[in-house]
């Protein structure tokens, strides 16, 4: 009963943030922007009802997952429609199919373990998606990651990750010596060199991320980590030197201001913004936002830094880890080793992104090209986000 109150409770100033944040935005046009009080009941009433449904008809598991990721998509929807009406409108319908996939999969999934048999089909589709871009891609900002039909682009990757997640799970949880981890191993090479030839750096950086943290989890052996750590940095090196494109996104992480009026303008303005919005930020609505290229996807981040400032930055980081820390708690409650290497393995997906995006927008790591989940716009990240989400949920469900 304590637990239901405080979700309530949390659940309130979710509303409550969402109404103040669109009403903000409406009395600060002329006239007043019903638009954004639309945006505003609509939010709120699909997380308040996908919250009723949930909670009614499965109340065992942590409810919390859904309630920091509907947090986290106020938060991006608000700062879309602050930017970009038309984005912001999209993301919302994006919202609603993801929130509607997940309560399916809580709700019409069957027990996930006897999901662990499908080995070789997981492999297939894997195979499918991560190598699509590099022979029919479209290059998009420098990669090759993005597959167009007619007014509709996609990233092949992302839906790689569902498919990666789980044949690693599958394979990883029979695992009793070294020759175990040899076909897995051979899996995820291929992986990272699909997204080398495709320039796609950030999600080569998050399948590794994705990969280490379930070996580890899995064996329980640094040893392992260690060596695949080694085996990356010298994939990397060798990278460096055959690839003009990781050359230059190298060079603009150690010396950003030397091309910034070239190369490296896209850090430095985020930089800028960053710096500019100081601890509390110019208020939203009331900073320049169109100062930083792709600010509605890569560098949405910096954007919420300058007109909300680095505190709300810090608190969205925050939320992330509450995020990460509800979904890891879900793995304790996993019957058995499938269920548990699958909650580890998008819990680690998740948090890779962000660390990755995060770091590269305040050029502490190389810059790379992906989006910050469930605040930065785009559809394809927003379903496979909720679909991860989803399969967590239910395997909290199954524990309790």
């Amino acid at each position: 009963m304590d637990a239901s109150r405080d979700e309530k409770k949390l659940l309130r100033y979710t509303y409550l943030l969402c109404l103040v944040c669109f009403f903000n935005l409406a009395i600060i046009k002329q006239p007043f922007d019903k638009g954004a009080m639309v945006m505003a009941i609509v939010t709120c009433l699909l997380v308040g009802y996908s919250y009723f449904i949930i909670r009614k008809f499965f109340s065992d598991g942590d409810k919390y997952i859904f309630i920091f990721s509907s947090i986290l998509s106020v938060v991006g929807m608000v700062m879309l429609y602050r930017i970009n009406m038309a984005s912001s409108i999209k993301q919302i319908i994006w919202f609603a199919i993801g929130v509607t996939g997940f309560i399916l999969i809580v709700v019409l999934l069957p027990d996930l373990k006897s999901f662990s048999r499908h080995k070789y089909f997981y492999l297939v589709v894997t195979m499918i998606f991560m190598g699509m871009a590099t022979l029919i891609g479209k290059e998009i900002n420098g990669s090759k990651n993005w597959i167009v039909i007619g007014n509709y682009s996609f990233q092949p990757s992302e839906f790689g990750k569902l498919f990666f997640v789980a044949y690693l799970a599958s394979e990883l949880k029979d695992y009793k010596n070294f020759k175990d981890l040899i076909k897995p191993g051979l899996v995820v090479m291929v992986c990272l060199g699909f997204m080398v030839l495709q320039k796609d750096l950030g999600s080569a950086l998050i399948f590794f991320g994705i990969s280490i943290t379930m070996l580890y989890i899995a064996t329980s052996k640094f040893r392992y980590v260690a060596t695949c750590i080694g085996l990356f940095v010298a994939g990397a090196t060798i990278s460096y030197r055959l690839f003009d494109h990781v050359k230059v996104r190298v060079e603009i992480w150690s010396n950003p201001w030397q091309y910034a009026n070239g190369k490296s303008y896209q850090v430095v303005q985020s930089m800028l913004s960053i710096a500019s919005g100081g601890l509390t930020g110019s208020g939203l609505g009331l900073g320049h936002p169109e100062y930083v290229p792709v600010n509605t996807t890569d560098f949405i981040f910096a954007a919420l830094c300058e007109e909300l400032g680095i505190l709300i930055g810090f608190a969205i980081i925050i939320l992330y880890f509450l995020l990460f820390y509800r979904c890891m708690r879900a793995a304790v409650y996993g019957e058995d080793e499938f269920s548990k290497l699958l909650v580890v393995g998008y819990s680690a997906m998740i948090a890779a992104q962000v660390l990755v995006i995060i770091g590269g927008v305040m050029n502490a790591i190389p810059l790379t090209g992906i989006t910050l989940p469930l605040v930065s716009y785009g559809g394809s990240s927003m379903l496979i986000t909720f679909f991860s989400l989803g399969i967590i949920q239910k395997i909290s469900e199954e524990g309790r």
